[in-house]
């Protein structure tokens, strides 16, 4: 049976690729009832695509091989607490859980700056984890926008 830690160290390698692609460093992995559905990282800049967030990458390639209407029982493993738009996602997709390693202050809604994950006028909600693999997924993100203050500006 495979493990959280083991889903999120997934989610981590595939932060690694984005930053190594100069993408913010977020991964996602959709796992339904233990299987891998999807690994995806950030595509913003790659795919010049503002929706090209790493959780709905993975939504999108989820549901695509997914036999049934919605991703119940699925659990969504990301390296950085999910945005509004990615949670409205998640609730529309009705994933079961979400397990984010580090929280998002400026942007997060599964519990920093919103709670739409378990906000109770929706007609579904999200289980939330926080806090795995939390420092190793907030030093990469520290890492690359540390380097990308340091860079000389190309516009």
């Amino acid at each position: 049976m495979t493990s959280d830690l083991e889903f999120m160290q997934m989610a981590l390698e595939e932060a690694r690729l984005a930053a190594e692609e100069n993408e913010v460093p977020v991964g996602a992995v959709l796992v339904h009832e233990e299987t891998v559905l999807a690994r995806k990282h950030n595509k913003m800049v790659k795919n010049k695509d503002p929706l090209a967030h790493a959780e709905l990458l993975a939504l999108r390639t989820a549901v695509a091989i997914h036999p049934g209407k919605w991703l119940l029982d699925s659990t969504l493993y990301v390296t950085l607490e999910p945005c509004a738009m990615c949670t409205g996602a998640l609730v529309l997709a009705r994933v079961k859980r979400v397990v984010f390693a580090t929280p998002d202050p400026k942007a997060g809604a599964c519990g920093s700056l919103l709670d739409l994950a378990r906000n109770p006028r929706l007609n579904h909600r999200l289980e939330v984890e926080s806090g795995l693999l939390q420092e190793q997924a907030a030093e990469m993100l520290t890492s690359f926008f540390r380097r990308l203050r340091q860079e000389p500006q190309s516009h």
